[in-house]
Order: structure tokens, then sequence, then C-alpha cells
């Protein structure tokens, strides 16, 4: 008989604590900005950016 791992894929706990927050705000209908959370410097403006389904 094969022996199989049934204790499944291992995870990091702490993988989303590792994970920057970003925020998303609409400047104008046709503008979108990023911005990481605790990065006043960095930011990221767009005319065009897609949803992503969960």
């Amino acid at each position: 008989m094969e022996t199989t791992d049934t204790t499944g894929p291992e995870t990091d706990p702490d993988a989303a604590a590792d994970t920057p927050r970003v925020t998303v705000c609409n400047a104008t209908p046709e503008r979108t900005v990023f911005t990481e959370d605790g990065n006043a410097d960095g930011w990221i403006a767009t005319d065009y950016s897609v949803s992503i389904p969960r």
C-alpha cells in the first residue's frame, strides 16, 4: 500500500503580517490611486484598473 501525506501543505501563519496593506482611493472617476500603509512617499496612480475576483 502506498503511503500518502495527510497533513496537507504547510502554511506560514505570519505571511499575512508580512503583506503590506494597500489602500485604494478614486481621486476622480478616471483616476485610481494606490498607497501603502505607512509609506507616505510612495504611491501609484493609474487611469485604468480592473477588479480582481476573490
